[in-house]
């Protein structure tokens, strides 16, 4: 039919149905004899709709192609043979393949074969890499470490038919972020060395494979006064020593002994074996020995040491929470002895302990209940013959103990951080007690070293002023020279604007500390007061007196009003006389009385060199 060949000739299609449509990407649905093919190809609206589908069909390819090359994923696609259909050039460069190596129809085997690395042993047997059944198909893990260092993981769903579509992922950052999540979980990020909870896991497993002849030695170690050298060097600087600091210890350990970081300037050590505690104070020598050498911060020289406290299982516990309470029980008690203590556990300690625990119970209750109660004790002026003021001296009246020394709760008030709330209520309660005392008479009170650090003391004591109405002039503060020790940065303005208050500002307990001389310079003190224990064998011994008197002498020179305190006997009294000292303290003039005492002292007469006037 000449019509239907001009027709097919205009449109250049081949004449064959199968041929014409794979043209278009499709398999004819049909037979058609010439003539009725001939006849469709003249059909305008099928020429449009086969080149449609032609142009879909090319649309979806190139899409298909841009996103297979750009997947930030590995792609790979192997058929029932295990034979590679398609890859992206991502999968080539995760496992280093070249073009060539990894074109259509190469076996999965010669693939492996390639890869510049090892699949990680043992990783189809763990859990995370166990095939899972899905809905696709059967989904399996498999990991490759290669030689570069890199973590390939591959996720692979292999069909029903046993063709598998495999997804390829670098996880190197992500398993090394992993593995540092997990480190840090058992060790100290400044010093690298295990930390409590790992160091409880060692005991643990210690204690567990314990031989019935093997003793197991827990030291508690912890850095004498660290807290000062962060305070006046920086905390970088402080951590930077720890790191020395742990350093030398690993060295006194050793690789035979466990040594953990427990927390800020705190250690432990481990120590299995036989021999104890002969081996366990060998050990303890040797870290005396490691830690006496200064530790050095650019050209400052540190110099520290540790206090330690010993537990020993089975005989002080086969429990790891035992033991190591134990252990911090005898290092409490070491640290109690002052510095560089070393204390083996005993049952005694932790009687004392639970006594301490009920005090400090009871200490709660009388400060929220006010069982606190204030005596003063008379200064007396040398020069005028008279009283001149009053320390305030706390007192506890225990409900069932009865009076409790002070020197028994104060340090466990400091301890457990209730001494700035009594220190704020001693402020309070003297400045409203100087308030019914004539106008001349002033109030000393102690201040404690935390009150500098761990409360707003300016705050604390302008609001004592303002809440009572006592004049400023009359407060006197007392500290001794630890408040400059630990933290003279810090001290140093909080004085100062004390002072701007117009009250008096003494040091306490003058000639005690081994720089007392140092911190006269560093601040305008208005007062130094000497400790009692230069007072006693003052008539006797020449040496004492001719102390006593060089500290009289330079505080007259500085300007600086001197009190001498535990004066007790009529001769101390007149010798101090004569030397010139303006203030004297002690159970020669007075005992701490009660509030409710003071007028009655202020009464009293004093001859010169003579006991008071009952």
């Amino acid at each position: 039919m000449p019509e239907s060949a001009s027709a097919k000739s205009a449109v250049n299609f081949d004449p064959r149905p199968s041929e014409a449509f794979a043209e278009f990407g499709a398999a004819a649905p049909i037979e058609l004899d010439d003539w009725r093919y001939s006849s469709l190809l003249n059909n305008d609206t099928l020429k449009a709709a086969l080149l449609s589908i032609h142009n879909d069909l090319d649309q979806q390819r190139r899409l298909f192609d841009v996103v297979l090359t750009n997947l930030p994923l590995g792609l790979s696609v192997f058929d029932a043979e295990q034979k590679l259909i398609v890859a992206n050039p991502r999968f080539r460069q995760l496992f280093g393949f070249g073009e060539d190596e990894a074109a259509p129809g190469t076996p999965i085997s010669s693939l492996i074969a390639r890869i510049r690395g090892a699949e990680t042993p043992g990783a189809q047997a763990s859990a995370k890499h166990r095939d899972i059944i899905s809905d696709g198909g059967r989904i399996r893990r498999r990991e490759w470490t290669m030689n570069d260092g890199r973590i390939i993981q591959s996720v692979v769903t292999i069909l029903s038919d046993g063709s598998n579509i495999s997804i390829h992922a670098d996880i190197t950052d992500e398993r090394k972020a992993a593995e540092r999540i997990a480190y840090l979980a058992h060790h100290d990020p400044l010093t690298g060395l295990p930390n409590r909870i790992s160091f409880r896991e060692k005991i643990d497993a210690a204690l567990a494979s314990r031989q019935p002849d093997e003793q197991i030695a827990l030291v508690h170690l912890n850095l004498d006064r660290f807290k000062s050298v962060n305070n006046t060097m920086g905390v970088s600087a402080g951590d930077k020593i720890l790191r020395q600091v742990a350093e030398r210890l690993r060295l006194s350990a050793g690789a035979a002994n466990t040594l953990a970081r427990l927390g800020s300037d705190e250690f432990a050590i481990l120590q299995c074996g036989r021999q104890q505690p002969w081996n366990v104070t060998a050990l303890a020598e040797q870290i005396r020995r490691e830690l006496s050498e200064p530790f050095f911060r650019g050209d400052k020289a540190v110099e520290l040491s540790v206090s330690m406290g010993v537990a020993i299982s089975p005989e002080d516990g086969t429990d790891t929470d035992v033991l190591l309470k134990h252990a911090g029980v005898a290092l409490a008690h070491a640290k109690a002895d002052g510095p560089q203590g070393e204390r083996f556990f005993t049952a005694e300690m932790e009687a004392k302990l639970n006594a301490r625990h009920a005090l400090e119970g009871d200490l709660r209750k009388a400060v929220q209940n006010e069982e606190f109660e204030l005596h003063y004790q008379p200064l007396y002026d040398l020069t005028a013959q008279r009283i001149c003021g009053f320390e305030a001296l706390i007192r506890w009246n225990h409900p069932t103990r009865g009076r409790v020394p002070p020197m028994e709760f104060i340090p466990l008030a400091e301890e457990v951080g209730l001494v700035v709330d009594i220190g704020r209520w001693v402020l309070k309660r003297a400045c409203l007690d100087a308030t019914r005392w004539p106008e001349d008479i002033k109030v000393a009170v102690n201040v404690s070293p935390i009150q500098f650090t761990n409360s707003d003391l300016p705050g604390d004591i302008r609001d004592a002023l303002d809440t009572s109405g006592l004049p400023a002039a009359r407060l006197e503060v007392e500290i001794t020279e630890s408040v400059l020790m630990e933290n003279r940065a810090v001290a140093l303005p909080i004085l100062h604007a004390i002072k701007q208050y117009g009250i008096r500002i003494a040091m306490d307990d003058f000639g005690t500390g081994y720089s007392s001389l140092s911190y006269l310079s560093s601040f305008p003190f208005d007062k130094i007061k000497i400790d009692k224990s230069f007072v006693t064998g003052i008539v006797e011994n020449r040496e004492a007196f001719a102390i006593m008197r060089a500290i009289i002498l330079l505080g007259s020179a500085l300007g600086m009003r001197v009190t001498v305190e535990g004066v007790e006997t009529a001769e101390q009294l007149a010798l101090l006389e004569r030397e010139a000292c303006n203030e004297i303290q002690g159970y020669h003039i007075s005992a701490p009385r009660p509030a409710a005492d003071v007028p009655h002292l202020l009464e009293q007469t004093f001859g010169k060199t003579a006991a008071p006037r009952s």
